[in-house]
């Protein structure tokens, strides 16, 4: 459903971008005393697309930017709305053919009242574009905020691995069949999977698992994984749990530590 919200957004968006691009064309260029707004407003939209493209790679948007993305997909229509009215009057500006100077005095006012019309609306839209942008920025400033000064959120899931093991009921046979998987030499197990719903004991399993089968390897890491996890810290806590002589918090980015991780463990067990 996430995904329809910010699909929908995002794919609102483009039709106005071209539709302006379009305005500032050959075909319009009686509008070319605005050209100065419309540009603006492109330019003020564009930043709100490159936040929509942003917010289209995370996987679970929270409500705030659910309804600021709502938000946008109702300002790009009010846009769309907007500009198709201004190309339909344009287009049909050029097809009216003036009879006489009366007529032809009649039909200049009236485009020039056209074009300040069309430049207020488009000068209109801008000022909501920029609202919409400095609404979500003062929004995101304050959650930072709030952020920044309440108490980490631990993930459940690094908590289980200090779960005393007796809390958990029927540990022992899941246990003895992974034990007995990694043990057996000839299916060579590289990866074994433990899937069930939450709060069933699994990272306490693996834990239980790893803290009876360390001791048979000299080098060995284990660490829990967020949902949304740094890829780059994950592979750097892991490179530092192999490799006690690596103090991280340098540059690296992740070719260079798979690269240092593959090569510390060349004919390592």
């Amino acid at each position: 459903m996430e995904d329809a919200v910010v699909s929908a957004a995002t794919g609102a968006m483009g039709p106005v971008m071209g539709k302006l691009v379009a305005l500032l064309g050959d075909e319009y260029r009686r509008l070319r005393s605005i050209h100065t707004e419309i540009k603006s407003l492109t330019r003020e939209l564009e930043t709100i697309d490159a936040f929509l493209e942003n917010m289209a790679e995370a996987e679970d948007p929270n409500p705030q930017d659910k309804a600021w993305m709502k938000e946008v997909r109702e300002l790009s229509y009010d846009v769309e709305d907007n500009l198709d009215e201004f190309m339909a009057r344009v287009i049909a500006d050029k097809s009216s053919k003036p009879d006489g100077l009366v007529d032809n005095i009649k039909s200049k006012l009236k485009r020039l009242k056209a074009r300040h019309e069309i430049a207020k609306a488009i000068e209109d839209l801008k000022k909501q574009a920029m609202e919409v942008s400095q609404r979500n920025k003062r929004y995101r400033d304050h959650a930072m905020s709030n952020t920044s000064r309440s108490p980490k959120i631990v993930d459940p899931r690094a908590l289980a691995i200090f779960e005393d093991v007796s809390k958990l009921v029927g540990v022992d046979g899941p246990k003895k069949e992974l034990l007995q998987r990694l043990a057996d030499d000839q299916q060579q197990t590289k990866l074994v999977a433990i899937v069930g719903f939450g709060g069933l004991g699994k990272t306490t399993i693996a834990n239980q698992v790893y803290q009876e089968l360390k001791g048979q390897f000299q080098y060995r890491a284990f660490l829990s994984v967020s949902r949304n996890p740094d890829i780059v810290n994950v592979m750097s806590n892991i490179y530092g749990q192999l490799n006690h002589g690596y103090s991280g918090g340098g540059t690296e980015n992740l070719q260079t530590l798979l690269a240092k991780i593959l090569e510390f463990l060349q004919n390592k067990r």
